[in-house]
């Protein structure tokens, strides 16, 4: 059974949450599952190399009735092997590779070249998009918040503060209305410039953070995701209207079409200490407009 020699096209970008795709190719799995892959889909997969937001949940609708999507996994094709989830080996839109939405499923899979529609759960999508949404701003009102923390030049974030976020973060998790990020303060942070004992204060870091967040959802401003083009490893770019400017990010993830979508973005910050440094959690919580 052949496998694709062009990337799955996506349309959850746009906000999709239905589409009709034409089955390419079946791969059997080890544990009796398969995983379907189509030429278009409004699923969004999970990310193997940046994996902070989870794939939607889905049904696939065919002849054969309808069945649960169990996964939507990022895959890889090389030299005629398909590659999934954990083991693919490089980063998507390396040269030389094709890369797909794997759709798993029970049972007996559809045939290929059958037509099929996948419905995404829309509530579900919307909780996720806001949380990414949220994400986003919050790790920017951080670095605001901490732009006195530097003492030295360091690289800086979209809207031109020092990029605490993109230099410390270790892990990110989007969850349902919200997000965990997780940041590491040591050795290398202190030599850039930072100084830790700007987290003694995190209640007056939040705060400076939550109102710079109450002003940019007052405003309202439009949220979009721009792509070269609807291949799965074309670049997107998260881009917000805030009232210092607009702001455009790399981003891989579903999102809100605008910030009057949300009442309300809030932070808590903790800290711990760890081997040689410091671990700063920052909890993002969202509240959708309703």
């Amino acid at each position: 059974m052949p496998l694709p020699d062009s990337d799955t096209l996506v349309t959850f970008p746009d906000g999709a949450v239905s589409s009709t795709g034409t089955v390419l190719h079946v791969e059997p799995l080890p544990d009796g599952r398969s995983a379907v892959l189509l030429d278009r889909t409004a699923l969004h997969p999970v990310d193997t190399a940046w994996p902070d937001q989870p794939a939607d949940r889905a049904t696939m609708r065919g002849e054969a009735g309808s069945r649960p999507v169990h996964e939507g996994l990022t895959g890889g094709i090389h030299q005629g092997v398909l590659y999934l989830g954990a083991d693919l080996p490089v980063r998507s839109g390396t040269e030389g590779w094709t890369f797909v939405v794997a759709h798993v499923v029970d049972g007996e899979p559809p045939a290929v070249g059958a037509d099929v529609v996948v419905d995404v759960d829309a509530g579900y999508r919307r909780a996720l998009s806001a949380g990414h949404t949220g994400c986003h701003l919050a790790s920017l009102a951080l670095d605001a918040a901490l732009e006195d923390a530097w003492s030295k030049p360091v690289p800086l974030d979209a809207l031109g503060h020092p990029a605490f976020d993109q230099l410390a973060i270790q892990r990110s998790q989007i969850v349902e209305d919200g997000s965990l990020d997780t940041y590491r303060i040591g050795k290398s942070l202190r030599r850039k410039g930072f100084d830790p004992a700007a987290l003694d204060d995190t209640a007056g870091i939040a705060a400076r953070a939550n109102a710079l967040m109450t002003g940019w959802i007052a405003a309202g401003g439009a949220v979009r995701i721009e792509r070269t083009d609807e291949a799965l490893s074309a670049r997107r770019r998260w881009v917000c209207e805030l009232p210092e400017g607009t702001v455009s990010i790399p981003c891989g993830g579903t999102h809100v079409r605008a910030l009057t979508e949300l009442d309300a973005v809030t932070v808590t910050l903790t800290t711990r200490p760890v081997d040689g440094g410091v671990e700063l959690e920052m909890r993002t919580r969202v509240a959708p407009s309703r």
